[in-house]
């Protein structure tokens, strides 16, 4: 897994933004991603490929619907990575508060 390739995935706010929801560990419907996110069915699954490409998500066909999680695979490196990017997020928003 590229770290830069990671990097890329997430330096877009709607994929940052579903990979703070998706972090949680718990899987998601895209209807939920879609709703939380303000956006499209077809600009979500794309965005929602970008990150399956990073090797970030993996996803589960429910019906009509896709489920994401994150990959229960990712190496340490690129753990850290993101869980760096999720507490910088945090520390951003709770300053701004």
């Amino acid at each position: 897994m590229d770290v830069v390739q990671v990097l890329s995935a997430l330096s877009e706010p709607t994929r940052l933004g579903a990979m703070r929801i998706i972090w949680d560990g718990g899987e998601h419907c895209v209807c939920e991603l879609m709703a939380t996110l303000d956006a499209t069915q077809s600009r979500m699954s794309r965005h929602m490929g970008v990150l399956k490409a990073a090797g970030l998500v993996i996803d589960r066909r429910d019906a009509q619907w896709v489920r994401y999680r994150r990959n229960p695979d990712l190496c340490a490196d690129v753990l850290r990575v993101v869980d760096a990017v999720m507490d910088a997020m945090d520390s951003k928003e709770r300053s701004a508060a």
